[in-house]
């Protein structure tokens, strides 16, 4: 009994929070044929939010997060040299605000951890390469991603929780784009 209580709590949840509720929504539209990889991410007004500057040649996969104006906001990297595929998460001084890594067993559905500097530590759990997949602190969703949004090839949702960092969420949702290609 108790069990089919949390169930039918988790699907209420998820209900609300895919109808909007609070949660702050983004819409990733990658272009594939720009060159540096480069993309922008609009709010639900459809308004350009940040873009994502990829470098056109580079020695290691690196893209600047910005503002709409061109402020570096983070610096995403991965970490070729590590024996867990990684990436690094960088604030515009260089600090590390968080590191991706993929969970080395994950039996059902693709998992990752995210380490967080000075924060709680998040999981991802979902399918990333169809982009449906949520990021949690324990069992608390503060973020959904979903294509099922979308009709648009290349288009998904990010769906944040108000109290959230959107920045370092969207990061890591780029992070673990890269990831998984």
């Amino acid at each position: 009994m108790a069990l089919r209580n949390r169930r039918e709590e988790r699907r209420d949840d998820r209900q609300s929070f895919r109808a909007g509720g609070d949660a702050i929504q983004y819409q990733m539209r990658r272009k594939m044929v720009s060159v540096g990889d480069d993309f922008w991410i609009e709010n639900s007004r459809g308004e350009k939010a940040f873009k994502v500057n990829g470098k056109a040649v580079r020695v290691r996969d690196t893209l600047v997060f910005e503002d709409p104006n061109g402020n570096p906001l983070a610096k995403i990297q991965d970490r070729p040299v590590r024996v867990k595929e990684s990436m690094e998460i960088e604030g515009p001084d260089g600090s590390t605000l968080a590191t991706v890594k993929k969970a080395m067993i994950s039996p059902l559905r693709e998992r990752y951890s995210v380490s967080v500097s000075g924060g709680s530590d998040l999981e991802v759990q979902g399918n990333l390469v169809d982009h449906e997949y949520e990021i949690s602190v324990g069992r608390d969703k503060i973020a959904e991603v979903s294509k099922k949004w979308f009709r648009v090839r290349d288009t998904y949702g990010v769906q944040i929780e108000p109290d959230q960092n959107a920045v370092l969420i969207l990061a890591i949702t780029v992070a673990l784009d890269m990831m998984a290609d």
